[in-house]
């Protein structure tokens, strides 16, 4: 429907008018004396009212969505109160939630930019407007603050990139208000623009000059004139149409104007009118009684241009907050691969990494479609992404979930990461899916050690890799330094607790500071666990002072160990407390490897800053003399830790060999810990790629141990139910299973691996076979991927084909991603999106109600194969003193070797009914699990006799690392 704009005096004269449909409608017009009055309040009410509907629908298209404006003032000059009063209630009539956002005279050019840039980044704002002129104290460069405001919300229209595009044509930009109401006013009195003779009279910024460019677009014959034109009147008299902004009361005379002329006057002047109660009035730079003798279409001052130029405001915040809606609900990633070109023979994976130049992850993120407030850069191949997103795309339907577990691996590993990221390249780059690869920060230890990086290999690997393996964006370093905090204080308080009474112990505790005493929040929160409720230091009598400044802790059941981020045997036992200066107070303890802290866990379980706050106040250290347990909260050290963690918890942003996006975050050991990269990760990434997309993950050594702590820990805590599972297996890891020779790693392979050995094969297949049992056990649909390698024959990937699926795998299939890339995991990648297709059949292993030996038997006789799980006396002691400590509901953590369902490493295949011993209980309450030691397992590993260290070294003339694998 075309919209009504102007009221009839005359019925048979008409206007045409342009309808916000696009067509032309005959309307009735305003008519006086000869020119016909073009209302500019009529047509900027109607376009309101289209507004307002439009708001509405945006309302319903998404839950609580309201388009935002913000009007930023410098000073208070009642002139600019006028107009922000004005732009406000049309705002509110329409639905747009505007805001005045008033600052003092005397901010700073410097100040000013800051907090357009704050609104700049802020999702609810949609346009935002800096009123001018500036009434400030200093010296502030107004162009420079107008090009400050993003292009995508210049709702004026004067940013210098939405004037270029006006300039050449791309109409696509938000246009400059006043100009485009003048165009909708020329448009609806029925004159052609096309082909017309169009005289702008005028040249400034804001009017004049787009008024120009916005008629030469709509094809008419343009002559822009200002101060220095000659023959200005004759000029102006051959105008089919006339726009006037030369900021003069009423220099246009009627003798100017062509007859028949439409008359678009945008001026505003006070004249001086001693018959108003006022003594002036509005006029603008036509002299209107003139004019309206002579022009067959006229503007009138006020209520022609100026209200336009405010409904015209109103419809770039309205179409700004569209765009918005757009971009949120668009499913499609605009994702810009990158192409590989593998080469024949495979070159090494840090030559593969270095041939291919990665994308800048400012451009990725934006591909992906975060905000910039949203990255924060680490150089321009790394970030870290806000957990502002989460709330950002909280109503956004997640996407398809899919863990990539492996079979027993041999000590060599059997690619789960470069299986992963072969999966994540095809789905992304292949298939065209929005796809989102989540892994685990590896540790340094193995980088240095033997194992070497975790990037992948081959073509399917993250980069750069070099970044990836070292410190990243520090987030290990984090975990270390909150581990040691916590370390030295536990240290401390014991060793202040042995040496001072309880009044001197008290008084340190809670000193007077300038004549003042008070506790802090973190000791509050232990007078109210005693059961104290008082909240003045001084009024604490005698015998309180001992229970609030003792933790009495005994030194025997300390859990907690200091941490370092490389392999160093020499740690693994060391005495504390040597020094003189510690009397003697010394203890025995270890070190652990960084990833095997506790907090490590607790980053990569918890759902939001205050879920991390709250875990590392649970973890507990040790017990006291009582058999209570002694908590970090205890030792007063929580808040510390959380600062020291805040940006660890964000997760990082990288990109795969192919230019797909990779989420790093967290790396807790999969022996020790629960093996798993973060929930925080997990969850940014469901929620980016969209309901039709798959978040890739991978849970640590076989199924056995990382998916199982996948499923009953992580996805227990998190909510989330996978869609499918990929079991990485390959022709050698199943040889060893069937009795083959022994895989040492960096020894030649036993020529039972480089020729075909169906025998083998055949006696191997059970290991395989249990851990696509395992991934049933879970309902989740199994896809074995067959990691192929050069020596590998056809008979034998057919046999372990044949074997899976007739053990109900729902595929399996053989993929070459290691040497194509993505191209050689498409097959896989089909599957797994036919597998996603399948419904969600997930389920959880066991009840968290169930005692805690109960659930180390499920986990052993069902992933295992165990008949039972028999625990040590230590071990049974532990768990009755757990289970009365209140822990006796968590989930449980089993620690075991991973080269076998057993606990004894040398035991290969698939054993059946065998016992497994439990040699050690202890809890992760901030993590919240029990961890159940099964054997000996080392929490710090040696370097070899011949680490990776050997090989690695800086070129100091390119810079680049080498020697890295």
């Amino acid at each position: 429907m075309a919209s009504k704009f102007a009221y009839q005096l005359e019925p048979e004269k008409f206007i045409l008018s342009h309808g916000f449909d696009g067509e032309w409608t005959a309307e009735p017009a305003i008519k006086m004396s000869g020119a016909k009055i073009i209302s500019g309040t009529a047509v900027a009410k109607s376009i309101r009212e289209e507004l307002r509907n439009e708001v509405t629908a945006m309302g319903k298209q998404l839950a609580d969505f309201v388009p935002g404006l913000r009007i930023v003032q410098v000073g208070g000059r009642e002139d600019s109160n006028v107009y922000i009063r004005m732009k406000i209630k049309a705002a509110t009539e329409i639905g747009i939630d505007a805001a005045h956002v008033q600052l003092p005279r005397s901010i700073t050019e410097v100040e000013l930019l800051d907090k357009i840039n704050d609104l700049n980044e802020d999702p609810r704002v949609h346009g935002i407007i800096v009123q001018m002129p500036l009434d400030c104290d200093t010296t502030i460069d107004s162009h420079r603050i107008t090009d400050a405001v993003s292009p995508e919300k210049d709702v004026d229209g004067l940013h210098t990139v939405n004037e270029g595009r006006l300039a050449i044509g791309d109409l696509g930009g938000f246009l400059p208000c006043t100009p485009w109401g003048c165009l909708e006013l020329i448009r609806r009195s029925g004159v052609e623009i096309a082909g017309a003779r169009a005289v702008v009279l005028g040249r400034s910024k804001i009017v004049g000059t787009p008024a120009a460019e916005l008629l030469k677009w709509a094809n008419a014959t343009v002559t822009v004139c200002h101060s220095k034109t000659r023959n200005l009147e004759e000029i102006t008299r051959s105008a089919d149409i006339l726009v006037v902004g030369i900021g003069v009361a009423e220099m246009v005379k009627g003798s100017w104007i062509k007859p028949g002329a439409v008359v678009i006057d945008c001026g505003i002047n006070v004249k001086p009118d001693a018959s108003k109660a006022s003594g002036s009035k509005l006029v603008g730079d036509v002299d209107y009684a003139e004019a309206l003798q002579v022009a067959g279409h006229l503007t009138p001052v006020p209520g022609g241009v100026g209200p336009m130029t405010v409904a015209m405001l109103m419809k770039n915040t309205v179409r700004s907050a569209a765009r918005f809606l757009e971009r949120l609900a668009r499913s499609q990633w605009a994702l810009r691969t990158l192409p590989l070109k593998p080469q024949r023979p495979v070159p090494s994976d840090i030559v593969i990494a270095r041939a291919q130049k990665p994308k800048d992850i400012a451009v990725l993120a934006k591909e992906i479609g975060l905000e910039a407030r949203e990255v924060s850069l680490y150089g321009n191949k790394k970030a870290k992404i806000s957990l502002s997103v989460l709330e950002r795309l909280k109503d956004k339907e997640a996407g398809h979930y899919v863990v990539v577990a492996g079979m027993t691996p041999t000590p060599l590993g059997e690619g789960k990461t470069t299986t992963l990221m072969g999966l994540v390249q095809a789905l992304g780059a292949h298939k065209l899916r929005n796809t989102m690869a989540a892994l685990r920060q590896p540790s340094q230890g193995p980088t240095f050690g033997i194992k070497g990086g975790a990037a992948g290999g081959g073509y399917a690997q993250v980069i750069p890799m070099e970044e990836f393996n070292l410190h990243l964006t520090g987030d290990i370093h984090a975990v270390s330094a909150a581990n040691n905090l916590l370390a030295a204080q536990l240290d401390t308080r014991i060793f202040h607790e042995n040496t001072q009474k309880d009044k001197a112990l008290y008084d340190r505790l809670v000193p007077a500071i300038k004549g003042q005493r008070k506790f802090s929040p973190i000791q509050l929160r232990r007078l109210q666990k005693l059961g104290i409720t008082k909240t003045d230091p001084d009024s604490l009598t005698a015998e309180e002072y001992g229970p609030f400044a003792r933790l009495d802790i005994d030194p025997d059941t300390i859990m907690w160990e200091r941490v370092v981020d490389i392999n160093d045997r020499y740690l693994r036992t060391i005495t504390v407390g040597q020094s003189p200066t510690e009397k003697g107070i010394s203890r025995e303890t270890r070190f652990s490897i960084s990833v095997a802290s506790e907090i490590m866990a607790v980053l990569a379980l918890s759902r939001s800053l205050e879920d991390m706050k709250q875990r590392l106040a649970d973890m507990v250290v040790a017990f006291d003399k009582r058999g209570k347990p002694v908590t970090a909260d205890d030792l007063g050290v929580t808040g510390a830790l959380a600062v020291l963690l805040k940006d660890a918890l964000e997760p990082n942003l990288m990109q795969s060999l192919e230019g797909t996006p990779v989420l790093v975050h967290a790396g807790p050991f999969a022996n020790i810990a629960h093996g798993c990269n973060s929930i925080i990760a997990d969850e940014v990434g469901l929620k980016l790629v969209g309901k039709d997309g798959f978040v890739c993950t991978e849970a640590g050594f076989g199924s056995d141990i990382g998916m199982e702590k996948f499923c009953n820990i992580k996805c227990r805590t998190s909510g989330r139910k996978p869609n499918a599972m990929v079991l990485v297996a390959t022709v050698r890891a199943i040889k060893m299973h069937g009795g083959g020779a022994t895989v040492t790693p960096g020894a030649p392979l036993n020529k039972q691996y480089t020729e075909e050995n169906l025998e083998l094969v055949q006696k191997g297949l059970p290991n395989l076979l249990q851990h696509i049992e395992n991934g049933k056990a879970f309902g989740m649909p199994v896809v074995v991927s067959l990691n192929a390698h050069s020596a590998d024959t056809p008979a034998e990937h057919e046999l372990v084909k044949k074997a899976a699926l007739e053990a109900g795998a729902f595929a399996a299939v053989v993929s070459t991603h290691w040497a194509d890339g993505g191209a050689g995991a498409v097959e896989l990648a089909d599957a797994v999106i036919k597998a996603c297709e399948q419904g969600n059949q997930f389920r959880l292993l066991y009840d968290l109600d169930l005692p805690l030996v109960d659930k180390m038997n499920k986990i052993a006789t069902t992933m295992y194969g165990a008949g039972k799980v028999v625990l040590s006396p230590p071990a049974e002691e532990k768990v009755k003193r757990l289970t009365d400590a209140g822990f006796g509901n968590l989930p449980i953590c089993m620690s075991k070797v991973s080269g076998s369902f057993t606990g004894d490493a040398k035991i290969k295949g698939a054993p059946k009914g065998f016992t497994l011993d439990v040699e050690d209980v202890y809890v992760s309450a901030g993590a919240g699990f029990v961890v159940a030691m099964c054997g000996e397992v080392t929490k710090m590993p040696g370097l070899p006799t011949r680490p990776a260290i050997y090989d690695i070294d800086l070129n100091t003339e390119t810079g680049e690392i080498e020697g890295l694998f």
